[in-house]
């Protein structure tokens, strides 16, 4: 009975939901919604603790050897056979801890888990006010006033009792206190700190259990109090749980499907979604694109445009700073970012943090985690960003975030020259290529307002100029005297559509007439960027496409074993053709198309209808090459279709 009361009255508690990055819609089934983690057993595990981030690869946040990937693993005895007392649940912010929370006590409400307990005590030190001086007892009848049973009598079985202390850090209390001064009565009154200060270092109730849930980068003092202690970290989803995630989000299966593809397809976006707030802030622009259109394909959300509302949520949860404090910071954090990505460094020790102004409590955690040290390791504090794209972005944002001037970085000797970046770039350094994307992203004038107006930061344009410049002049480069001026480099396309501007994207084709890529395994993303392009690009003439595939999802995901036949098979039925994208843009009314080359593209019957269209509706184009194709009789027909056509003007078919 003491069990059932305790459990009904704690999931109440439990229910309130305030965790950053949760599904706003609350729903009557927790179970329905939740979406497993990956966690890691070890302290400093292989996985991201080599490189400092979560997920860096296109696969990120796959776990390593020794990762579980369920709640039912944080009280499960270690690979040394010992059950833990007391565990350390340790991620960003945005990575699920409190869901992890609510995940441990519907379990144990409903007795399907951690049924060693009798009584689970929950304390959300991010919102509850605990009292100056208090006994342990006290903050058990705090925390439940509604008990049957007095707390002193609940206190006596130790070994039956779990308290949960989610969001440690927020209690900011300073865990330095005499050893003597420590209880061991679990009825005696005694200055907030001491009373926890009792409960970690087991002078108090040593027999019952732990869980304390927390940000990396306050682990350095905790780690001094505790004994005994087990760490474990999130890394968020794995790759087969962020295609679950987002069919959990949403309730229409096509809708998760269209949403899923899109992501899927920008390399950078699926690899962020391995960071759980990243899929829902994903997955909450897109719910928002679909309400206004049937589909995705013509969703203006960028790279870019995530990442800047993503940084609005994490930064809408602090401590309100003014914004000049909010500017002087971000500037320090992004030349930090700046300087790492030049000199391929990740991880970053505590007196550079200090030597840059950084180390403040209230901002500091959204943006760097302290790495959690492997067994046996010797080292200072060493902190990196949460996920290597995000050191990519603030990396960016140095080149275009204002300065008044008299800011020095301790790290000072890195110069805000753009050119030299996008010189390196183009040179050698192809690493650098994110930060070069975000660089035209975030300088587009709709980025420019939403940064001011939103997160408070003022983001200079004079970098447009330049972006400008230097991309008509490396594909002047590359065109061969006399020759027609060629776009060839597919970059190209995704950093104007990254910016997506029409007037830019106007100016920076403008002079050139042909579109030249071979070979080139085109995702939906890749397609989309170039839709966006050759809409804006009046004196498109040739587009050569030689050898390049059209792909709307990754092909391994119909491979894999866990999607339902009949889920693959439906997504089948509901693509349009591979080249649907491509036509629709070609047809744009401004288009001085002439000549098409797709030989080697392996373009089935499907792809036909859209070519008649095409030729039916450009009296412009006079050359159509479709060589080792598989288009079949029916195939063939509808070209003749489209051939027959008055408006068609075509001179040659291979």
């Amino acid at each position: 009975e003491h069990r059932r009361d305790s459990r009904e009255h704690m999931v109440r508690e439990s229910r309130q939901d305030r965790e950053l990055g949760a599904c706003p819609r609350e729903s009557p089934s927790f179970h329905g919604h939740f979406t497993t983690l990956t966690i890691s057993r070890e302290p400093g595990s292989k996985h991201g603790a080599k490189d400092g981030a979560v997920g860096t690869g296109r696969g990120g946040g796959s776990a390593s050897s020794g990762a579980a990937t369920a709640t039912t693993a944080l009280f499960e005895p270690g690979r040394d056979g010992q059950t833990p007392q007391v565990v350390v649940l340790v991620g960003a912010p945005g990575m699920g801890k409190t869901t992890m929370v609510r995940k441990v006590m519907v379990e144990w409400r409903e007795g399907t888990l951690h049924t060693q307990f009798d009584f689970v005590f929950c304390i959300d030190c991010k919102a509850i006010v605990l009292p100056t001086e208090a006994s342990v007892a006290d903050l058990v009848s705090q925390c439940c006033p509604g008990l049957r049973v007095p707390a002193g009598e609940i206190l006596d079985d130790q070994k039956r009792i779990l308290f949960i202390f989610d969001g440690f850090e927020a209690l900011g209390f300073s865990w330095v206190q005499p050893e003597a001064e420590l209880s061991s009565d679990p009825r005696e009154v005694k200055p907030l700190e001491l009373t926890l200060m009792s409960l970690l270092k087991r002078t108090v109730l040593p027999e019952a259990s732990l869980l304390i849930t927390m940000r990396p980068t306050a682990l350095g003092s905790l780690r001094r109090c505790l004994k005994g202690e087990y760490y474990m970290e999130i890394l968020g989803f794995s790759a087969a749980r962020r295609e679950e995630y987002f069919h959990r989000y949403f309730e229409n299966p096509n809708k998760a499907d269209m949403a899923f593809r899109f992501a899927r397809g920008n390399e950078i976006l699926y690899s962020l979604c391995a960071i759980p707030v990243m899929s829902w802030t994903i997955c909450t622009i897109l719910e928002q694109e679909l309400c206004g259109k049937k589909n995705l394909l013509e969703c203006p959300k960028a790279t870019t445009g995530m990442m800047m509302f993503y940084l609005s949520q994490l930064l809408k949860h602090r401590d309100r700073d003014s914004p000049q404090d909010l500017q002087q910071f971000l500037l320090q954090l992004c030349s930090l970012a700046a300087e790492g990505i030049w000199k391929h460094k990740v991880l970053f020790e505590e007196k550079e943090i200090k030597d840059c102004g950084l180390d403040q409590p209230d901002l500091l955690p959204f943006f760097l985690n302290e790495r959690i040290p492997g067994e046996g390791e010797d080292h200072g504090t060493v902190y990196a960003f949460t996920h290597l794209h995000l050191q990519e972005f603030f990396a960016a944002m140095f080149y275009v975030l204002e300065d008044d001037g008299e800011m020095v970085s301790s790290l000072g000797r890195l110069e805000k020259d753009v050119n030299k970046l996008l010189e390196s770039y183009n040179k050698s350094r192809k690493d650098l290529n994110v930060t070069v994307r975000f660089l035209f992203g975030l300088v587009s004038q709709e980025s420019i307002e939403y940064m001011d107006k939103t997160i408070g930061c003022r983001i200079s344009p004079r970098a447009r100029e330049e972006l400008l410049e230097w991309l008509q002049g490396r594909h002047r480069g590359l065109s061969q005297p006399g020759q027609a001026l060629k776009v060839s480099e597919m970059d190209t396309f995704h950093f104007l559509f990254e910016m997506n501007e029409k007037s830019f994207a106007q100016s920076a084709l403008g002079h050139f007439t042909d579109l030249d890529l071979r070979d080139t395994k085109l995702t939906l993303y890749d397609q989309m960027a170039l839709s966006f392009c050759i809409q804006h690009w009046a004196g498109l003439g040739c587009v050569t496409l030689q050898g390049c595939s059209f792909h709307w999802q990754d092909p391994e995901a119909e491979l894999d074993a866990s999607v339902p036949c009949a889920l693959v098979v439906r997504r089948r039925e509901e693509l349009p053709c591979p080249i649907y994208l491509l036509c629709q843009a070609l047809r744009h009314q401004d288009s001085a198309l002439q000549v098409l080359r797709l030989q080697w593209c392996r373009l089935s019957e499907s792809c036909c209808a859209e070519l008649a269209a095409l030729l039916a509706e450009h009296p412009g184009l006079a050359c159509l090459e479709l060589g080792d194709s598989s288009l079949g009789d029916s195939g063939v027909r509808l070209l003749c279709e489209g051939l027959r056509t008055p408006g068609c003007r075509l001179r040659i078919l291979r």
